[in-house]
């Protein structure tokens, strides 16, 4: 299924917006445009494609102002999305969140299939201690 061209168009323009403001650090802003975003997506957001791309940015927002608990919860709501389960961004997040909570078996498990999705380049750009961890865990 896909969105009217009027509605998909309306959403990328708002997330590039988020984007934007997310990489000036206007982290409180970035996120309530995207969740404007979200909203304009019809009926149940998980249907949609578009959803798991929102989620993961409202999440990243999250993520980089170390608010694990609700970065967990967009992630975790990107991953029942279409083509969320499977996605390593969407997996590495949940494993970072998982640890950052101290829930390691479920950190290993997530940052496990990041790992397997996208291989050693997707750790790269955070801190290097969700390596280090997941190294303790599995052979890399």
């Amino acid at each position: 299924m896909e969105l009217d061209d009027s509605v998909h168009a309306k959403i990328e323009k708002l997330c590039k917006q988020g984007d934007d403001l997310a990489a000036a650090g206007s982290f409180d802003s970035a996120r309530d445009t995207y969740k404007s975003a979200l909203q304009l997506l019809p009926g149940d957001h998980r249907q949609w494609e578009a959803a798991t791309w929102i989620y993961a940015a409202i999440g990243d927002v999250h993520f980089r102002t170390a608010d694990y608990e609700k970065c967990f919860k967009c992630f975790f709501n990107a991953v029942q999305c279409v083509n969320g389960l499977g996605n390593p961004f969407i997996h590495l997040r949940l494993g970072q969140c998982s640890y950052e909570a101290g829930n390691l078996d479920k950190s290993a498990d997530e940052l496990t299939r990041a790992y397997m999705g996208a291989g050693l380049d997707i750790f790269m750009d955070d801190d290097s201690k969700y390596l280090e961890f997941l190294e303790t865990r599995i052979d890399i």
